[in-house]
């Protein structure tokens, strides 16, 4: 991941990742796009110890992947769907969030090969997905 991507995971800024693939349709052509989206959480747990004792601080960080797919057909149709994760990628460091950050996001960018995993698998898995919506799509309208 380049060091742009992390600059932008530390001011909460989506991932860039993006795969695409051409799809045929009925005999036309479909070019569809998936990009990641990383959405890092923190959470301040614990409390600072008093004078002489163990602090208890804690960031707790979550990052929720979410695939966005657009598809362009031949026909001119746009079909644009969200699909969020189910497991996010999630972590714990000592402190407090606002001095962690910067550790998270290398964290986080040194996971970048299970969120590529993640939207490789999402797009898999979408083809079926994607089938129905283009035949809603070029179906003829009710009246």
């Amino acid at each position: 991941m380049s060091l742009i991507i992390a600059a932008g995971l530390l001011l909460g800024a989506p991932s860039v990742d993006a795969h695409r693939v051409e799809l045929d349709y009925r005999g036309q052509r479909v070019d569809v796009t998936y990009r990641s989206n990383l959405d890092v959480s923190h959470k301040q747990v614990g409390v600072a110890g008093p004078g002489g004792r163990a602090s208890t601080l804690r960031c707790a960080w979550k990052a929720n992947v979410s695939i966005h797919r657009e598809a362009r057909s031949a026909a001119g149709h746009v079909l644009a769907r969200t699909i969020a994760s189910d497991a996010p990628i999630g972590g714990s460091r000592p402190g407090w969030c606002s001095a962690q950050r910067s550790a998270i996001a290398q964290e986080v960018t040194a996971r970048s090969s299970a969120v590529r995993e993640h939207l490789l698998a999402v797009a898999e898995q979408d083809r079926d997905a994607l089938a129905l919506e283009l035949d809603a799509a070029h179906a003829p309208a009710r009246s």
